[in-house]
């Protein structure tokens, strides 16, 4: 990964959805580098030591403004969203969000650069069109024509945009795959919903079945560390190459899930199967998860004993159960100095090391 650097001269970072799993990451980025880091999240305060907590509803605007109007941020990072039922609402909600965090800094007037994660559902469309019709080719590069859809991302860039504009600052957008990290109640999180569902085959006797499309389980992809992550959103903040400018994110290699699934057993301690016939996903796998979940986390003494705040069974089965292949070309980010790199296998091992040590999923014995 890149070094660390110092942070510039009176940087002040706020981080919206500091408890996700991007921006968690991103506050022990900017704690190490030195940073002021200002951690805007709902309900409750960021774990990561250093950072400063910021309370607010991110869906009330006059709460929101409220909260930060005796803060003076200098760098603005967008990790958070709110899946909503329709991609209409999405759009509603989220596109709000970020219009309403960026009013609410406006009058301090401190800020010079605003950075937003978003995801490949910008090439694959939203929810509701989800890698329907037209796809573009893989890898997906950055100057794709957006899709003919409504989509929150779009949105959410217009916004960023149409704010940069009338105020002044700089910005970049963070196109991640799906992210390998760790959030408690974090909805966007494979390696932990993973891990978890290897401690409820372990609890049960069950394989370690892969959930997904033969598409995913033969061909390549690629996914997104969430360290990774933060390091290209620390850099692009204060490197004028990366102003203006939408990256993808990924680790840089490529993999295939038939190669890495019993890799992953392997670290987990089950017995594993790969793709037969058709999909099994998780959710239809899980459906007594919840009570096999309470069991364990009470005789493991984890933190969390409601297993929807640890896995995200739908999540993880729309990313293994898409029937096209999917990785992003990094090639934007090189050129303009950005080298970050993260072995995959690397990435799930030590992710799943870091749940076992915080007692987020029982250790493997």
């Amino acid at each position: 990964m890149d070094t660390h650097s110092a942070p510039p001269s009176g940087g002040t970072a706020l981080v919206v959805g500091a408890t996700g799993i991007s921006g968690a990451a991103l506050c022990r980025r900017l704690v190490a580098d030195g940073w002021r880091v200002l951690g805007l999240s709902r309900r409750s305060p960021s774990s990561v030591e250093g950072v400063e907590p910021v309370l607010a509803d991110l869906t009330d605007a006059e709460a929101l403004a409220d909260s930060l109007a005796s803060y003076a941020p200098t760098h603005v990072f967008l990790c958070a969203w709110a899946r909503q039922e329709t991609e209409e609402q999405n759009i509603e909600v989220n596109a709000g969000i970020v219009r309403d965090v960026l009013a609410a800094v406006r009058p301090a007037g401190s800020v010079r650069h605003v950075a937003l994660v978003t995801g490949l559902k910008h090439y694959l469309g939203p929810f509701e069109a989800y890698g329907k019709g037209e796809m573009p080719d893989t890898p997906f590069h950055e100057d794709e024509e957006r899709l003919p859809y409504p989509n929150f991302y779009y949105a959410q860039e217009d916004e960023v945009l149409a704010a940069s504009e009338r105020d002044g600052f700089t910005w970049s957008v963070h196109r991640a795959h799906t992210m390998v990290g760790r959030a408690v109640g974090n909805a966007m999180n494979m390696a932990q919903t993973l891990a978890a569902y290897a401690a409820i085959c372990r609890e049960t006797g069950r394989p370690f079945t892969f959930p997904g499309s033969q598409t995913q389980w033969d061909g390549l992809t690629d996914v997104t560390d969430a360290d990774l992550l933060a390091d290209q959103l620390a850099w692009a903040a204060t490197e004028p190459a990366a102003a203006d400018t939408a990256f993808n994110t990924a680790n840089g290699d490529v993999f295939r899930w038939r190669w890495l699934w019993p890799r992953l057993a392997e670290r987990l301690g089950v017995e594993w199967e790969g793709y037969a016939d058709a999909p099994r996903p998780l959710e239809e796998q899980m459906v007594d998860a919840a009570e096999v979940w309470s069991v364990i986390a009470r005789r493991e003494g984890l933190v969390a004993d409601d297993v929807d705040r640890v896995a995200s069974w739908w999540h993880t089965d729309a990313d293994l159960g898409r029937e096209m292949e999917c990785l992003t070309d990094q090639t934007r980010s090189r050129e303009r100095g950005w080298t970050g790199y993260r072995s995959t296998l690397a990435s799930f091992l030590d992710t799943v090391d870091a749940l076992e040590a915080e007692r987020v999923v029982p250790q493997v014995r």
